[in-house]
């Protein structure tokens, strides 16, 4: 018996077909994953089983949830339903928590709208519901606010706040994007583990293959609004008939070439640096006791060397990287640049800022989305002692988007007209304008489908043969750090525990740290497809 019945689904924005024809079930208990490239209509089809679509939408055939008709619904009747019978996990959870609410506060929200639950038994329960999920009130009381945790513990409130009722149907929409691969492996056993045992069914949305194929009874691969391949999991993987999901799965496992690392001096040079921040009082008089970010790092990277950085969440990364680019003070050691330090009287050297240059993981939220992408792509000219004229800055924008396969006709464009893709090659145009000596990657690839994301690593390839690119790659994403660095540096509790040639430290890992987050990451095993077995 189906929980969840999608008949013949379409939604039209405007003039726009956003999903056609969608017939999906998912039976109680089930896991059904849905998958497929941005803009393929997965969160439309999540947004449409909620009824949350946006105003104006034009919505035909029918959704059905325990045989009770969805579409047609009015909305109290709705409002009713979702929490009660429909949760949904959401990508962002900062944007889904209130930041002037406790977690308590929000957890406890829904039982008491929809039960009427007095507040003593609302927050009885709560605490219990933050438990379940790995937040025990001795270390995380109720009153703690959302800032005040980790992206992963953040999650972990949301879903709390989902299945605070025991609903019917739970949606988690990329619930896992942006967290490193340990908590990753920890959300998604929750996931699976409460599916499991409230006999709940869970659609999960995602373009991460290698978690797809680990939890998911059955996959619903999505392209341009239609279910273009459907099937259960060990079945979709073997066959894989239809070629968009191919394309998919090949473009999950696609590797790059990089060219080899020329021998020279180091370019940056990290010496037993050290970072510290003051942390929680203990009491109204107490002094705050100091939180060492980083301990004693010494590192170093060649020219045209690309090197790559893992860790947990907290670990010390961007607290180190905010000390690279000069943007942050040490409290002991040195950084250097080709032997000039980057702080000068303990303020950021502007020469040595110009040859340094980073893309961030949200290009969207980097860029100000009032000006225009040529505007946008030459701000690192202005740290530039003489400045360059207008001309000289309009042929460097046309190179700089040449460069990333981009149209220079396109520095006319605002940044919202771009897909994520682009968006994010415009990043790279940006980090490329000068010619910097060293780009630092922070996670700027994890929220990519698998298909840019190869297209992305391609591009860095080939700017590496053109420009001798020197890198420090920061990512989860233990696959692609296998793909683009040449080296691999493991950071814990704020240390360097593990550094070598990337295949040597995947290979053979000798630290604890780097063996849990080995054993934590998803891997996709496919095997040969029996249309390639044909040919």
């Amino acid at each position: 018996m189906s929980l969840l019945q999608i008949r013949d689904l379409t939604v039209r924005i405007g003039d726009t077909l956003v999903l056609d024809r969608i017939s999906l079930q998912v039976a109680p208990g089930e896991i059904l994953a849905l998958t497929g490239e941005s803009g393929s209509g997965k969160s439309m089809t999540a947004l449409a089983v909620m009824q949350l679509l946006p105003q104006g939408a034009g919505i035909s055939g029918e959704i059905t949830l325990s045989g009770e008709k969805l579409t047609g619904m009015d909305e109290a009747a709705l409002c009713r339903l979702r929490g009660r019978d429909i949760g949904m996990v959401f990508q962002e959870p900062m944007t889904a928590l209130n930041p002037v609410q406790t977690i308590g506060a929000q957890v406890a929200e829904s039982i008491r709208l929809h039960e009427g639950t007095g507040p003593a038994e609302a927050a009885r329960r709560a605490a219990h519901l933050l438990d379940r999920v790995g937040l025990p009130a001795e270390k995380f009381p109720l009153t703690r606010y959302p800032h005040e945790l980790s992206g992963g513990q953040r999650q972990r409130v949301v879903i709390a706040m989902a299945i605070a009722l025991r609903p019917k149907l739970l949606i988690a929409d990329e619930p896992t994007t942006a967290l490193d691969v340990t908590t990753q492996a920890q959300i998604l056993d929750l996931l699976k583990g409460l599916a499991r045992e409230y006999d709940t069914g869970l659609i999960m949305i995602t373009h991460d293959l290698a978690v797809v194929s680990q939890i998911a009874d059955r996959i619903a691969v999505m392209k341009d609004g239609q279910i273009v391949e459907t099937a259960p999991t060990p079945q979709l993987l073997a066959e894989r008939k239809h070629p968009y999901t191919r394309m998919l799965f090949a473009a999950s496992a696609h590797r790059v070439s990089l060219p080899d690392v020329p021998p020279g001096p180091p370019l940056l040079r990290i010496s037993e640096v050290s970072r510290s921040y003051a942390g929680a009082r203990q009491g109204l008089f107490a002094r705050a006791a100091p939180t060492r970010a980083v301990r004693n790092v010494s590192l170093d990277i060649r020219r045209g060397e690309r090197v790559g950085l893992v860790g947990e969440s907290g670990c010390g990364k961007s607290t180190l990287t905010r000390a690279i680019l000069g943007l942050d003070r040490v409290d002991s050691g040195t950084i250097t640049l080709d032997g000039t330090p980057v702080l000068h009287d303990g303020r950021p050297d502007r020469a040595i800022r110009r040859r340094l240059q980073v893309v961030f993981q949200d290009p969207f939220g980097s860029f100000n989305p009032r000006h225009t992408v040529g505007r946008l792509i030459t701000e690192p000219c202005f740290l530039q002692e003489t400045q360059m004229s207008a001309a000289r800055r309009r042929e460097a924008t046309a190179a700089a988007l040449t460069d990333v396969g981009l149209q220079p006709g396109d520095a006319e464009r605002y940044i919202h007209e771009f897909s994520g893709g682009q968006r994010q090659r415009i990043a790279i145009a940006r980090a490329l304008i000068l010619r910097p000596d060293l780009i630092i990657f922070d996670e700027a690839v994890s929220a990519l489908d698998v298909s840019v994301r190869a297209r992305i690593l391609d591009l860095l390839a080939d700017l590496c043969r053109t420009y001798e690119l020197t890198w420090l790659f920061i990512s989860h994403d233990l696959s692609v750090v296998r793909t683009v660095a040449d080296r691999v540096l493991v950071m814990q509790a704020g240390e360097i525990v593990e550094q070598g040639p990337t295949e040597t430290v995947f290979r053979n890992p000798s630290h604890s740290c780097t063996k849990e987050l080995l054993a934590a990451a998803p891997v996709l095993n496919l095997p040969p497809a029996e249309s390639e077995l044909r040919v």
